[in-house]
């Protein structure tokens, strides 16, 4: 039987992956918002805003996908994808989360 996974149980270069691939979902969306004129291209705050927000997103993604147990590839794609969503992910997450869980009293 295998012991339940934790965020302990993975090695570094696992989580190394994981903010490598969100962050660069990160920085292409910051390009992005860099060419539709709603960012500044030299705005190294939002920058960083955007990658560490990115990086949480992946780092949730990639805790859920191995909670789902879905195959690495995949779960790479969702990584990036949730890193390049960000916030939007994190929100997207939260309105999930308030439909399945009971209202607080």
């Amino acid at each position: 039987m295998e012991p339940p996974k934790d965020p302990t149980a993975y090695g570094l270069l696992t989580y190394a992956w994981v903010i490598a691939l969100s962050f660069a979902g990160g920085v292409v969306s910051f390009l992005r918002r860099v060419r539709e004129g709603s960012v500044r291209p030299f705005n190294v705050v939002e920058l960083i805003g955007e990658v560490f927000t990115a990086g949480f997103a992946g780092l949730l993604t990639f805790w859920m996908c191995e909670a789902a147990e879905i195959n690495p590839l995949l779960s790479a794609v969702f990584i990036g994808v949730s890193g390049h969503m960000g916030s939007r992910a994190i929100f997207l997450l939260e309105r999930y989360l308030e439909t399945k869980l009971p209202p607080r009293q």
